[in-house]
């Protein structure tokens, strides 16, 4: 066995194993003896690995002994290819001019204003213009003119130059084809980095497709959005559905109520014969009367004075043929 783990070839820091000059030594007649035979071999393989593993310097912890990996001597290839280099910046080029060295700033500041230490960006920040009561005036200060509007109207253009420089970054990115991957996903129009796929343009019918998909994706479907010039209703190829008014009325209300009295009548109509058993009711009445005749001792026989049943008069004859009565002369 230790010379056969001599010859394994072993990168403990992959946790991988291979014997290179293994043989069979006779050629298997089924598939069920080399896959037994690849079996055994795989279990010689990860018994040398875990051999090797007990063998390196191990340190006691609660969960049991652990090892340090050596570094791995096996290089694994890349399952994609090396993304380009991101060109620099209008900021990066000119703070590399200038000698400008980028330092790390703490994400907490405290704030003069109310006496706390505050985040430097976001939600409830530090030197946050909700919290100033007061602003000085100045001399250069237009008469009549709002300074916390004038402050809204300023951190307003400096985000739009903010995402207008981002903009141009992006553009210069695309030309040396180091776009971020996430940016790449969301640009249907340019290929994916390392990819030879051509841009692809989308077509008059498309546009219009994902046009009435935005107009119809409100809460009224577009009904009462604005229309752009030009622009045409989206095609609805299925069948609207129509509804019956909520209120009752003379007029479309009283339809709920038309469609049921109809729905009745023909039910009615179908199964009329049942909705009275003629036997059922003469059996019941010759009943009540023979338990009133025996209350009162009457000596005559209520058999007697029973009704006969009748036909019921809503049944149609089941006879059919031409009448037997003659002709009156």
């Amino acid at each position: 066995m230790e010379m056969a783990q001599e010859s394994y070839e072993l990168d403990v820091g992959n946790l991988m194993a291979s014997y290179p000059h293994h043989s069979f030594a006779s050629t298997p007649s089924s598939r069920e003896e080399l896959v037994k035979e690849c079996l055994q071999e795989g279990t010689k393989l990860v018994q040398a690995i875990a051999d090797a593993l007990f063998n390196l310097p191990s340190t006691e912890s609660p969960d049991g002994p652990l090892v340090q990996l050596p570094q791995p001597t096996t290089r694994l290839p890349r399952e994609k290819p090396l993304p380009r280099p991101k060109p620099p910046t209008k900021w990066e080029v000119f703070a590399k001019k200038k000698g400008i060295q980028k330092r790390k700033k703490d994400k907490v500041v405290f704030d003069d204003q109310t006496g706390s230490w505050k985040r430097r960006h976001g939600y409830d920040r530090v030197n946050d213009d909700k919290d100033v009561p007061i602003i000085d005036a100045k001399a250069t200060d237009e008469p009549g003119q709002d300074p916390f509007a004038k402050r809204q109207e300023e951190k307003k253009k400096r985000v739009e130059k903010q995402e207008k420089n981002r903009y141009s970054n992006l553009k210069e990115a695309a030309k040396a084809g180091a776009l971020p991957s996430h940016v790449q996903l969301a640009a249907t129009a340019l290929p994916i980095t390392g990819s030879q796929a051509a841009p692809r343009k989308i077509s008059k019918d498309e546009l219009g497709n994902v046009a009435g998909m935005a107009a119809n994706a409100t809460a009224s479907g577009g009904k009462f959005d604005k229309k752009l010039p030009g622009e045409k209703p989206p095609k609805h190829d299925k069948k609207y559905r129509k509804f019956l008014p909520v209120a009752e009325g003379s007029g479309m209300g009283s339809l709920e109520r038309q469609q049921t009295e109809k729905v009745l009548n023909k039910f009615m109509a179908k199964n009329s014969h049942e909705i009275l058993n003629v036997q059922k009711a003469i059996n019941m009445y010759n009943v009540k009367k023979d338990k009133k005749g025996r209350s009162q001792g009457g000596k005559s026989s209520s058999t007697d004075n029973k009704l006969k049943a009748r036909k019921s008069p809503y049944k149609k004859s089941s006879t059919k043929g031409p009448s037997n009565k003659g002709k009156s002369k």
